[in-house]
């Protein structure tokens, strides 16, 4: 048996206000509602994030979102004033990560070798 994809899940609090954020933050609707309590986003390239409520998780998800284009999207980051916790720049990979409102780790990271380039 081979693992076929991977779902990163994050919990959060109130599901209806999380989704709006998620929603501006990938500047579209979920992909699927498959049940009343999970919202899922399906990326290009593979993988998916799932959103659900779980009051007692919530804020202490993290999940790593893959770039093509780093410099675009921080600059988005900025101009719609998402407080940027943390920016690294470096030889081997860029990496800005923002927090949820429930304090989810949100990550946008670009790997710079091949072995971690988004795929295009």
């Amino acid at each position: 048996m081979t693992v076929q994809n991977a779902l990163a899940g994050v919990a959060v609090t109130d599901l209806k206000a999380s989704k709006a954020w998620y929603e501006k933050l990938f500047g579209r609707q979920p992909d699927t509602n498959p049940m009343s309590e999970l919202f899922e986003w399906k990326f290009p390239t593979g993988g998916w994030l799932q959103l659900f409520e779980n009051r007692n998780l919530a804020g202490s998800s993290s999940v790593t979102l893959v770039e093509n284009d780093f410099k675009k999207r921080v600059s988005e980051l900025k101009s719609a004033r998402y407080d940027i916790k943390k920016l690294v720049e470096s030889e081997k990979i860029n990496v800005a990560i923002i927090e949820d409102p429930d304090g989810n780790q949100v990550v946008f990271a670009q790997g710079k070798g091949e072995q971690h380039k988004a795929v295009e």
